[in-house]
């Protein structure tokens, strides 16, 4: 069985509290988007076999694979057999866009249909929620406002549908678990949900990614890719996650010659 896992922007990010459990609350709004990498599951003679082109997943231990994870999580509560998985990776890693949440719960959809589980689509979701907090966006891969540690989900009546997208990697790897450590929570005073909703236009003005006030300090060029979006026309644009992936949604069609050297990616939306 083959799939596309596909990668998501955040648009707005809210850091509001910081929890017992060590972990921050936040809020965003997922959004999906169409670069996507490539997932294939067959059955396999022999043990849990993994292979990967593309991309490589530099740390070979399995278990700290995404997508192994998925797959004995799931062994765990039903007799699988051992399978073969190869994964073409072209989601940058550590780029904001969520690729190894989206490969793993892929991997979990495809088992459920692959051997007929019957696990319904809240049943994925909480094995999702296991491995990583924003992999249950992926189960239904809609946008959705998020809240909690990210795994809280409400789909929303949103679209940018006949909107561009840039989105631009500068091959910078971002620790989040760091720049979390450095964030300052607060309550925002009017929320996404409702901040969503206005036109694209003012969002610059209402909307924000509370990791930038972290991330752009230390690393100017992904502050600097920011502010050439704008100076090409963007409506709006923001980092996704804790970076250090940047995007901007355009009326029109963007030209790619400014960011040749580095990963890029259009599509309309």
């Amino acid at each position: 069985m083959i799939s596309f896992p596909n990668a998501k922007i955040n648009i707005g990010l809210n850091i509001t509290e910081k929890r017992p459990d060590g972990f921050h609350n936040i809020e965003t709004i997922f959004y999906p988007i169409g670069i996507s990498d490539i997932l294939e599951i067959a059955e396999s003679d022999t043990n849990f076999q993994f292979t990967n082109t593309g991309l490589i997943v530099e740390n070979g231990l399995l278990e700290s694979n995404l997508c192994y994870k998925a797959y004995e999580l799931l062994k765990q509560d039903f007799n699988l057999p051992d399978i073969q998985l190869h994964l073409h990776k072209i989601i940058p890693f550590g780029s904001g866009l969520g690729g190894g949440s989206s490969d793993a719960t892929f991997t979990l959809k495809s088992l459920n249909e692959l051997f007929n589980l019957g696990l319904s689509k809240h049943e994925l979701k909480k094995y999702a929620e296991k491995i990583g907090s924003d992999c249950a966006v992926f189960v239904d891969n809609k946008p959705a406002f998020a809240s909690g540690k990210g795994n809280l989900l409400s789909q929303i009546a949103f679209s940018l549908h006949n909107y561009f997208l840039l989105v631009v990697h500068p091959g910078i790897h971002i620790n989040t678990g760091l720049a979390y450590s450095k964030s300052r929570p607060k309550t925002p005073d009017q929320s996404l949900k409702e901040l969503i909703h206005l036109p694209i236009e003012e969002w610059k003005q209402y909307i924000q990614n509370d990791f930038e006030h972290i991330i752009f300090p230390d690393y100017p060029e992904i502050k600097n890719i920011k502010d050439e979006l704008y100076q090409y026309g963007a409506l709006y644009a923001s980092m996704s996650g804790s970076g250090s992936s940047v995007y901007g949604i355009f009326k029109h069609e963007p030209d790619l010659k400014t960011f040749r050297n580095y990963f890029v990616w259009k599509e309309k939306l």
